[in-house]
């Protein structure tokens, strides 16, 4: 039995406007969200929703994970680049290389995202959520590689990645050295077990992969806190919280 993937959440300081941010970006539409927050709905094969809560706390450092978008021509990148910038992102460096094929832009909360060339092949059969590229180890791989039931479709040099049997965006890992940890993620997964699994089943099964359990704070929530082996934080609910 696997987890499922049901969102990526963000933490946002101003939570509807950053929601309005990505769904103008993705042309998603929002929904309710249980939790004070904004959900987004997928469009396409993406496979997870989005979601944006508030919080008070501020970016500290480059986050861990963030977006590769496509682009189908170097016309259709600067389109994506453009309206990115008319919706309130921003250019950054973060020490790319001039030469380098993707633009590294952050959204209007500093979220670090990247609008990925027309030639690049290992996000060539991926639609525009090309990727969830992340900073971590290989160990971190292999954990949510048997944690969600993804294959790895990548294993070289201590980077990996996985990807959904159904398709839709991969996620990898870069390899050490990995960027110190800056307090809690602003992004984190949120996962649901298989159908019939029972929550604190799953969990333990979560442990006896690498997981923790951690305390963020969160108090007495229907809910399981987890980290992945780097520390990197997740959610595990009883049903998806949107």
């Amino acid at each position: 039995m696997t987890a499922e993937l049901v969102a990526l959440c963000f933490d946002a300081n101003d939570h509807e406007d950053l929601a309005r941010f990505w769904a103008g970006m993705l042309g998603w539409e929002a929904a309710a969200d249980p939790h004070d927050g904004i959900t987004l709905l997928p469009a396409d094969d993406t496979g997870f929703r989005i979601r944006f809560v508030p919080s008070e706390e501020k970016k500290l450092g480059q986050n861990q994970m963030h977006f590769d978008l496509t682009s189908t021509s170097l016309e259709d990148q600067e389109r994506k680049i453009a309206r990115a910038l008319d919706l309130g992102g921003r250019h950054i460096d973060v020490g790319q290389r001039p030469d380098e094929d993707h633009v590294v832009l952050a959204d209007p909360e500093g979220n670090e995202f990247c609008v990925i060339g027309p030639d690049n092949q290992f996000l060539a059969d991926c639609g525009y959520v090309g990727a969830l590229a992340s900073d971590g180890t290989q160990r971190v791989g292999y954990f949510w590689s048997e944690a969600l039931g993804w294959p790895l479709v990548w294993d070289q040099d201590e980077e990996t990645a996985i990807r959904s049997p159904h398709g839709g965006p991969k996620i990898t890992w870069g390899g050490p050295p990995v960027n110190p940890k800056h307090g809690k993620n602003r992004l984190h997964f949120d996962l649901v077990p298989a159908p019939g699994q029972d929550l604190q089943a799953e969990a333990d099964r979560l442990v006896a992969l690498g997981a923790t359990r951690v305390d963020i704070g969160q108090g007495d929530v229907a809910w399981v806190v987890m980290a992945d082996p780097d520390g990197n934080e997740f959610c595990l609910y009883d049903r998806p919280p949107a």
